[in-house]
């Protein structure tokens, strides 16, 4: 009988745990959506669910195939349904996530809190295990002015800052507000001129394709700032949402722009009877 020495024990040892570690790598890849990175969903729009049933409404965006889900925090989002979440510690969140079947490493912030209580934020989110906060807008009143947009914006890159030394990347997410002119300047390149490239990373809401402005001209326009991408699809006939892919986005055109700039992930915002397909349209998408 031949004698396995020790150095080749640990030799084939170390060969078969590498295979294996491949071969992990590519079935994730392999069920990874657009550039490779896993479709995600925004649990806002299952709101009204899963402050009920945490865990069971989790399961079902996974059984629609999404593999990665963006929170919203429970204290800053106890109106729109995630009050029951606050008694949750990070770490039992994080543990009912994974045992769902899910990812999550993002999650969106109220201002308020963020101003109010930004140290108690950025501790969750450690335990939780994000690294992107994201302030889901400045909520100004309807007849602010560009001052106030700005303002708003200065005291987000302060925010910034403190978040970065967490290790976490701070990150705004627009509306159609910003997409509205002020003295014949856009909102949202206001905005651009005045947050810090590297303390502020944008996620980009694809809906306001609604009110005719794509996402892949600012894409391109703006290089290395978006971290992220919230993603609709909307049909000029019917006026509607409609599930991704069925609307007039170019997606493979977006994807390849979002590659280019850096995009981290992305996340199906959109009602939740456009879910599953949507799911199903990324899932089979080649870019």
């Amino acid at each position: 009988m031949k004698t396995i020495t020790r150095r080749d024990f640990i030799r084939k040892s170390t060969v078969t745990v590498g295979a294996a570690l491949l071969a992990c790598q590519k079935a994730i890849q392999a069920h990874a959506g657009p550039l490779k990175i896993p479709v995600g969903v925004q649990t806002y729009v299952v709101r009204d669910m899963i402050g009920k049933d945490f865990e069971g409404t989790l399961r079902k965006l996974a059984a629609m195939g999404y593999k990665s889900i963006e929170m919203c925090s429970p204290p800053g989002y106890v109106s729109s349904g995630f009050g029951p979440l606050t008694k949750l510690k990070a770490s039992e969140m994080r543990e009912i996530i994974h045992s769902a079947g899910l990812r999550c490493e993002s999650s969106h912030y109220s201002f308020g809190e963020l101003r109010e209580k930004l140290d108690e934020r950025i501790a969750y989110a450690r335990e939780l295990g994000l690294t992107q906060m994201i302030a889901s807008g400045f909520w100004l009143k309807k007849d602010a002015s560009l001052t106030d947009w700005l303002k708003a914006a200065e005291e987000l890159n302060k925010m910034g800052e403190r978040t970065k030394k967490e290790g976490i990347q701070l990150g705004f997410h627009n509306h159609h507000f910003e997409f509205t002119k002020i003295d014949g300047t856009l909102v949202y390149d206001a905005l651009m001129d005045k947050l810090d490239p590297e303390l502020i990373k944008m996620q980009f809401q694809v809906a306001v394709i609604s009110i005719g402005y794509k996402a892949v001209t600012y894409l391109k326009k703006y290089p290395g700032r978006f971290i992220s991408l919230h993603l609709a699809d909307w049909s000029e006939t019917e006026k509607k949402s409609v599930p991704i892919g069925q609307g007039i986005v170019d997606w493979k055109e977006l994807f390849a722009a979002a590659k280019a700039a850096g995009v981290k992930n992305y996340f199906v915002e959109m009602g939740l009877d456009l879910l599953e397909s949507s799911s199903v349209y990324l899932n089979n998408l080649k870019v």
